[in-house]
This record gives structure tokens, C-alpha cells and sequence, in this order.
């Protein structure tokens, strides 16, 4: 679970998550959206991978990013269970 905060407390990677919510997309394509290095889109996309966030497809020699929607339906429950008042 401490990855999966790591992961969610950084604004780029929250916009990349944004991003996949509406269309998979490539590195090259989401790395398009913003005004950082390669690398660092690179490394960002690893540590949202390493969290289970995205899922990759390779494509040829492209590797596609898709939304894992499973961790995110597991990570809304986790937060629902805070929100619920318990009688």
C-alpha cells in the first residue's frame, strides 16, 4: 500500500492517471503532454506500473499504458470503508 501512495502523491503522476482515464496511450504520447525530460516521464510511468496503477501492452517496439481500472475499484472501497459511518 505505501507504493500505491508513493505513487498517487505526485502531481504528474496523478495527471498521467487523468490522462489514461479517457484512452490508452504510448510513453511518447503521454510523454507529449508535459514539459520534463523523457527520463523522468520514464520513471515516472515505472513507479505508477510498480503500484499496479497501469498496465503495459507492447505494440510492436511501443509499449501502450492502459488505466488498470481492478486496483482502482480496490483503492475507492479501501477509502469508501473511512467514509461510512459504522452503527
Amino acid at each position: 500500500m505505501n507504493l500505491l501512495f508513493k505513487a498517487l502523491n505526485d502531481p504528474t503522476r496523478r495527471a498521467i492517471l487523468e490522462m489514461l482515464k479517457d484512452k490508452d496511450m504510448t510513453a511518447g504520447e503521454i510523454a507529449a503532454q508535459f514539459d520534463i525530460s523523457w527520463p523522468s516521464v520514464s520513471h515516472h510511468l515505472d513507479l505508477l506500473k510498480q503500484a499496479k496503477l497501469v498496465l503495459t501492452v507492447k505494440e510492436g517496439q511501443f509499449i501502450s499504458y492502459t488505466l488498470n481500472t481492478t486496483v482502482m475499484d480496490e483503492i475507492i472501497k479501501w477509502l469508501l470503508q473511512f467514509s461510512t459511518p459504522k452503527n
